[in-house]
């Protein structure tokens, strides 16, 4: 495991809340010489703590207000021609294995009620080996910062 010290998870909380922040700002921010932070930030991408620098988009401005967690139960034969089907359903947003109860989540986004039906009962329900779906529509969101942002000596750095 590689270790990372207390600056380090200073700055990744810090970037993980405004991943725009100019590196002069956030040098004043974290009392550390600008030239120190930039080497560290690129370090940190280096070796794979920072994966990409990103843009969270306001998706209901766009018209995408409904979202929805699908748990899939699947024939464990079809398992990878089910997977590749998914994959190619533009709504879906992320597909992920698990144990319990169901095979399989996808996370979904949608514009409509009527598009998020269409893909769970038209789209998901057709394709062979799906044996059942339960579907989870999201009412309400309240985000947490993570973990190692909140509370960095908690992390296992």
């Amino acid at each position: 495991m590689q270790r990372f010290d207390e600056l380090d998870m200073r700055i990744l909380s810090e970037l993980t809340k405004d991943a725009s922040i100019s590196v002069p700002r956030l040098s004043k921010k974290l009392n550390v010489n600008a030239s120190v932070l930039y080497s560290r930030i690129k370090r940190l991408a280096k070796r794979s703590l920072i994966k990409n620098f990103t843009v969270i988009v306001n998706e209901s401005m766009l018209g995408i207000n409904v979202k929805a967690t699908v748990g899939i139960n699947r024939d464990p034969k079809l398992k990878d021609p089910i997977h590749a089907e998914l994959m190619k359903i533009p709504e879906i947003r992320s597909l992920t294995e698990v144990t319990g109860r169901f095979d399989m989540i996808v996370n979904i986004s949608a514009h409509t009620l009527e598009e998020l039906h269409n893909v769970v009962i038209a789209r998901i329900g057709k394709i062979e080996g799906i044996q059942n779906t339960e579907t989870f529509v999201e009412m309400q969101r309240t985000d947490k910062e993570p973990l190692y942002t909140v509370h960095p000596s908690l992390s296992r750095y």
